[in-house]
């Protein structure tokens, strides 16, 4: 199975940065998410159609916790957060949208799967300035959460190019990157990083 390579928005970029940086790097990547927690779903939407209007597939674009912007817009899915609706009312409604849980532990992950979602994102696995002060939760964690479950495990937090290896040997099912690509000095050229290693 072909690992996933996910790429997510920081919020700190304007929806024009956001979309000329998505044009550049969609080909390489699988999927898009759109997170942005202080945004209306006006603005939200506003978002979706400048991805699409710069070339990115309506199938990689991801939008956190907002079920009804992403079945709206017709993208690919929605990712869920503890505070968004619980994956199963989701796919009652909505067999068809892709759905991802965010999760931060063993229980959580078995409850993402129990509840009907398509896959979680877990972390953080290493140390990152988006959870300054908060203690990783390491490889050997996502190792026993990959095991348990049988729903893909995409790993996410502080991960460099050079990490990959690890979160394979982990048995991730892919990675999730947010300023390590947003707000990479060539975000092109990191995102090759990451897909060089991938391969590797």
């Amino acid at each position: 199975m072909k690992k996933q390579f996910h790429v997510i928005s920081t919020g700190k970029q304007t929806t024009e940065q956001f979309a000329a940086i998505a044009s550049q790097i969609h080909l390489y990547v699988d999927a898009i998410h759109i997170r942005e927690k202080e945004k209306t779903a006006k603005e939200l939407v506003e978002r979706i159609e400048a991805l699409l209007s710069s070339g990115v597939p309506a199938e990689k674009i991801i939008v956190n916790d907002r079920v009804d912007v992403a079945v709206a817009c017709g993208v690919k899915g929605a990712q869920l957060a503890y505070h968004s609706l619980p994956a199963k009312k989701v796919k009652e409604r909505f067999p068809s949208l892709f759905v991802g849980c965010s999760v931060h532990s063993l229980e959580e992950a078995v409850e993402a799967e129990q509840g009907g979602a398509d896959y979680c994102i877990f972390g953080h696995v290493f140390p990152t300035e988006c959870k300054a002060g908060i203690p990783p939760r390491g490889v050997e964690t996502l190792a026993q959460i990959t095991s348990a479950v049988r729903i893909p495990v995409i790993a996410i937090g502080g991960i460099q190019p050079s990490h990959v290896p690890h979160i394979w040997k982990a048995g991730a099912s892919g990675i999730a990157v947010m300023s390590g690509v947003f707000l990479a000095n060539d975000p092109l050229a990191q995102v090759k990083s990451y897909v060089q290693m991938m391969q590797g």
